[in-house]
C-alpha cells in the first residue's frame, strides 16, 4: 500500500518561466536516465525480492522516494510551463509548427497535457518499460542500479548546467545530491555481500567448476594486426574475484564455418536454396505444389 502527503519532498521554485527547459526537464522524468526508469526498477525489484526481508524493504523506500522525485520534475515541468503566453497557447492550436516558432519547446505540451508534464522524454518518446531491470538476483540488480544512478546523475548536472535560474539549480542541487546517497547505497550492499570476491561471478550459486575453464579470465584481443594497446589492469594479475589470473591472448577461432541445411519449402525461399534431392525436402515440396 502507498500513502502520499500534499508537500513535496524538496521546495521547486522557478525565478523565470522557460518552456524550453521544461521540455528539457521532461527527460529526467520519461527518459532512459529518468526518474520513472529508477522508481519503477527499485519498485519491481522489491516486489519480487527474495531472502533478507531488510533489501525489500530498502528498495520500496527508494522506490517510493523515487516517486517523490518525478513529482518534483512534474512540477517543475509545470512552473516552467507558465512561462507561455496566451498568444503562444492558441498560436499552438492552429499551427503545427509551433515547436520551431517557440524556439525549441515542445508543442505537446501545450496541445496534449495543457501545460503539464507527461510521461515522454525530451524528444516526447513515451516512457518505455523495457528499460527497467530486475533480474531476481541481488548483486546483477545492485550492478543494474549503481549504472542508473551514475547516468541519472550525469544527465542531472547538464541539466543543471544548463540553466541559470537559481531556483533550478537548487532543485537540481537536491537530485544531484540523492543521487550521490544512492550509488554509493547500491555499491554498500556489493560490499555488504562480501564485495567483488563475494559475489562475482554473477550469479555466485553456479558451480564455476563447471564453466570452461579455459576461457574465463583471459582478455581475448580481436585486433586484427595483433597490435592492440588493450593491456591494463584486465589483462594480467589476480581477477578481480580472487579466483583466476587475467591473460592477454589474440583471439582464434575455435569453430568451424557453419553449414546449414536446406531451406524448408514452408519457409517459401527460394528454389534455388532447396535441395530437391533430400527426400524430405523433395516431399514437404510436393505437398506444397498440390
Amino acid at each position: 500500500m502507498f500513502y502520499h502527503d500534499g508537500k513535496l519532498q524538496y521546495d521547486v521554485k522557478v525565478d523565470k518561466p522557460n518552456p524550453q527547459f521544461a521540455k528539457m526537464l521532461q527527460q529526467a522524468i520519461g527518459g532512459i536516465e529518468g526518474e520513472m526508469k529508477v522508481c519503477l526498477q527499485y519498485l519491481f525489484q522489491a516486489w519480487g525480492a527474495r531472502g533478507p526481508e531488510k533489501y525489500r524493504d530498502m528498495l520500496l523506500e527508494t522506490g517510493t522516494e523515487e516517486i517523490a522525485h518525478i513529482e518534483l520534475l512534474a512540477t517543475a515541468v509545470a512552473l516552467n510551463l507558465e512561462g507561455a503566453t496566451n498568444d503562444l497557447k492558441d498560436e499552438a492550436a492552429k499551427d503545427p509548427f509551433m515547436e520551431q516558432i517557440m524556439g525549441g519547446a515542445s508543442a505537446r505540451h501545450i496541445l496534449s497535457s495543457g501545460m503539464a508534464a507527461m510521461a515522454v522524454d525530451s524528444n516526447g518518446v513515451p516512457f518505455n518499460g523495457s528499460w527497467v531491470v530486475g533480474t531476481g538476483n541481488l548483486a546483477a540488480d545492485m550492478y543494474a542500479n549503481v549504472m542508473a544512478e551514475s547516468a541519472g546523475r550525469v544527465l542531472a548536472t547538464r541539466l543543471w548546467k544548463s540553466t541559470d535560474d537559481k531556483g533550478m539549480k537548487d532543485m537540481l542541487s537536491f537530485l544531484i545530491a540523492r543521487d550521490t546517497m544512492h550509488q554509493n547505497q547500491w555499491l554498500a550492499v556489493l560490499e555488504e555481500l562480501g564485495g567483488p570476491e563475494g559475489v562475482h561471478p554473477i550469479p555466485n550459486s553456479f558451480p564455476q567448476e563447471k564453466e570452461n575453464q579455459n576461457f574465463n579470465y583471459n582478455f581475448l584481443s580481436t585486433h586484427i594486426n595483433g597490435d592492440s594497446k588493450a593491456h591494463g589492469r584486465w589483462s594480467e594479475g589476480k581477477s578481480i574475484d580472487g579466483k583466476g589470473s587475467f591473460s592477454f591472448e589474440k583471439a582464434t577461432p575455435q569453430g568451424r564455418k557453419p553449414d546449414l541445411g536446406a531451406a524448408h519449402p514452408a519457409g517459401f525461399a527460394q528454389k534455388e536454396q532447396m535441395m530437391e534431392n533430400d527426400s524430405f525436402i523433395k516431399s514437404a515440396f510436393k505437398k506444397i505444389k498440390e
